[in-house]
């Protein structure tokens, strides 16, 4: 089966300012995880997948068609859902006449199937009992499912996730995980986000960006394996550890180059990427 999504030396320049520099990637069915440092080129990767952005050079294709022509990019959108970082939303529409206006712009033409559509991507993000609350009265959670919503019309193959679990709270996001799980069998997703512990949840591939260059592809697993026999705990803290943290038990979990006669702990995603990323943790370069 042909990828859903294909580049070849994507690059993207901002003036003299390169945010992708050469990007090879081929992304099929499933669940990608893209994460980096703030600047790594997430967000400039993900809108050139949402065909929003056109990339300086390098090759991109999308469902099998070319996204740099009209008619490649309306293919495209056509089966393609996306949430963007900025939310984007107009506060005077109820979360309803918002989905519905998205829908129309996807050209969901007959107004009973539409409104049936509307009302099915709303109710599958909770969101059924306040579809005719207006959007400024909704929560900054409320908010981020009523863009998921819009995402979902029409069963799209290709779904562009930017940030989707920010301001949800930790119940939200594990309906958003359930959710976004139950469509992954069928369709290419590709969420950016800080939160590893998502990736570890949810995602079957992870890519980790840096400065514009792919620097890991592989599954979460062999990102936390990057850590093997590098992560341990003490009641006191290391100077030479490349990163530390009081836990809530009152020990030092260190990952780095641990001592001879040190006790080791099995490693995470956040190890892995922690290492990758020279031991600057997510949060301090969201």
């Amino acid at each position: 089966m042909d990828p859903f999504v294909s580049t070849r030396s994507l690059a993207k320049s901002y003036g003299r300012s390169p945010a992708l520099a050469g990007v090879d990637l081929d992304l099929g069915v499933g669940i990608t995880g893209l994460l980096g440092p703030n600047g790594a080129g997430k967000t400039t990767l993900l809108r050139i997948l949402a065909t929003s952005l056109a990339p300086t050079s390098g090759e991109v294709r999308l469902l099998g068609d070319d996204p740099s022509t009209a008619a490649g990019r309306l293919a495209v959108r056509r089966r393609l859902g996306y949430v963007p970082q900025e939310l984007g939303l107009y506060d005077s529409f109820s979360a309803f006449d918002f989905v519905d206006y998205v829908a129309i712009l996807k050209e969901h033409v007959d107004r009973r199937a539409r409104h049936d559509e509307v009302r099915r991507v709303l109710d599958e993000v909770d969101l059924g009992d306040v579809r005719s609350k207006r959007i400024r009265k909704l929560s900054g959670g409320m908010k981020r499912r009523v863009t998921l919503a819009q995402a979902l019309l029409g069963d799209p193959a290709l779904l562009v996730l930017d940030e989707p679990t920010v301001g949800l709270d930790p119940e939200q996001r594990l309906r958003f995980r359930q959710l976004i799980s139950r469509h992954a069998d069928h369709r290419c997703v590709v969420l950016s986000t800080h939160m590893t512990e998502d990736v570890e949840a949810l995602c079957d591939r992870v890519v980790v960006l840096d400065r514009g260059s792919v620097a890991f592809d592989g599954t979460p697993p062999a990102l936390a394996g990057l850590a093997a026999g590098r992560v341990w705990v003490d009641d006191r803290p290391d100077p030479g550890a490349v990163v530390s943290w009081r836990t809530g038990e009152g020990r030092h979990r260190m990952v780095g180059d641990p001592p001879a006669d040190a006790e080791l702990l099995a490693p995470t995603v956040q190890d892995g990427y922690l290492l990758l990323n020279g031991g600057v943790p997510e949060e301090a370069v969201a």
